[in-house]
């Protein structure tokens, strides 16, 4: 690897930096809310108090707890804007905040936004759905579609920030923050932009949407212990946890980043994407496209499996995730799979689907940074199955020099991202 800011290990591309993250997390509204909440392995599952779930038979969720949307959006745009949007732009906001770039180096067509959601405007489209069949057609809001669709969301952050470049959006189910942040990454690589605003959002607790997941017997019915509900690799996890929220980067060629003196958290060195072509829903059995996937990332930043020390696992809490996923690593790593940690930061904030792959490649930058390990919060009942180190329930300091984070989502959409502890 070239020391020169402007090379990588592939002499025709560009070194791409995380230069800022955005956290809105059932944790806490900031990035440093979140990331003191996850090393001390607080749980951000309660009862659901966005409708009434009395008939629903999950009843809780990782609800958004302090989130106020004017803190970030103008109360007039409010309306116009699903939650999902709402979490984005505040996302957005913590991370150009977070590093410190000047609001002129974003005013740029060399400046892009990649924002994706798996779900997008669910109750934008309930309410206006129930506002069609009851009062007609003609009382349907012009800001009804706008207000919902899932490029709205970088739409938006584009506006805020006069960000002329790539704009575009991805729902690759919960892959696609992870696929967001990987295709910007590439896009920084081969040229086509100097710097990128990327993640995902999700706003999903709602009746239809929890309705739907309760259908697919997706989430966990843990209902009188919704603290103890989201417990990847425990033996007794019954399905996941859901959460809400958005995690947003910012992305930038090494060169630029160095010139102005920013403070980096990590450098993303590989990117693997792979489909299952299996189930609309379940994972590959063998856990084929999760190898597949682990493997082209390491492939693409040309280094070895034993150098990786962590991975930030998709860690669902469902029966199938949680064991595939364990034996993908193990195909993967070979032995060393048992020196490394495999954690699940998700048993602390839900899952936060589209949302999460954002969240968690944060999560990662964060503790190549600080050389720290959160932990996988309850932790109580070994499963043979998934025998590998998930840190089990506290936080531990580490060397962390290669991190992996993982995510699969519905439709068999994989999404694996290697970030390296950054060394000037």
């Amino acid at each position: 690897m070239s020391s020169n800011p402007g090379e990588t290990k592939k002499t025709h591309e560009k070194r791409v930096v995380i230069t800022g993250v955005g956290l809105v997390t059932p944790l806490g509204t900031g990035t440093k809310k979140s990331w003191d909440a996850l090393l001390a392995g607080v749980s951000g599952g309660g009862p659901i108090t966005k409708f009434d779930a009395s008939r629903h038979a999950t009843r809780i969720a990782a609800e958004l707890r302090d989130f106020v949307p004017t803190d970030f959006i103008e109360r007039k745009d409010v309306r116009k804007m699903d939650p999902f949007i709402q979490y984005a732009m505040a996302a957005a906001q913590l991370a150009v905040s977070d590093s410190r770039i000047a609001p002129e180096k974003l005013q740029s067509d060399r400046v892009g936004v990649y924002v994706g959601s798996g779900i997008g405007g669910i109750g934008t489209i309930e309410e206006w759905s129930r506002v069609l069949h009851e009062k007609g057609p003609n009382r349907v809001s012009p800001f009804f579609l706008i207000s919902s669709i899932i490029n709205e969301a970088a739409g938006q952050i584009s506006i805020r920030y006069k960000s002329r470049g790539p704009n575009s959006a991805t729902a690759t189910a919960c892959a696609t923050g992870t696929h967001a942040i990987g295709d910007s990454y590439r896009m920084i690589a081969r040229g086509d932009a100097d710097a990128m605003i990327a993640g995902g959002a999700e706003a999903p607790i709602t009746p239809l949407g929890v309705a739907g997941f309760c259908a697919m017997k997706a989430t966990t019915e843990r209902n009188d212990a919704p603290q103890k509900a989201s417990r990847p690799f425990d033996a007794q996890r019954d399905g996941f946890l859901m959460g809400e929220g958005a995690g947003i980067l910012i992305l930038e060629e090494l060169g630029q980043a160095m010139r102005r003196g920013a403070d980096v958290y990590a450098e993303i060195v590989g990117y693997g994407m792979s489909g299952d072509a299996f189930h609309a829903a379940a994972p590959a059995e063998d856990g084929d496209g999760a190898v597949r996937c682990m493997r082209l990332a390491l492939a693409d930043a040309g280094v070895p499996p034993d150098v990786v020390a962590y991975i930030n696992a998709h860690g669902t809490s469902t029966q199938l995730n949680d064991k595939i996923e364990t034996a993908a690593v193990k195909r993967v790593f070979g032995p060393h799979a048992y020196k490394l940690a495999l954690n699940s930061t998700k048993s602390m904030t839900g899952h936060l689907l589209g949302a999460a792959g954002g969240i968690e490649t944060g999560i990662t930058a964060l503790c190549l940074k600080h050389q720290m390990m959160t932990p996988t919060i309850n932790y109580e009942f070994p499963d043979p199955e998934c025998d590998l180190d998930c840190v089990p329930n506290v936080s531990r300091p580490a060397e962390i020099v290669y991190a992996l984070s993982n995510s699969f989502g519905f439709g068999g959409t994989n999404g694996t991202l290697l970030l390296r502890r950054f060394e000037a």
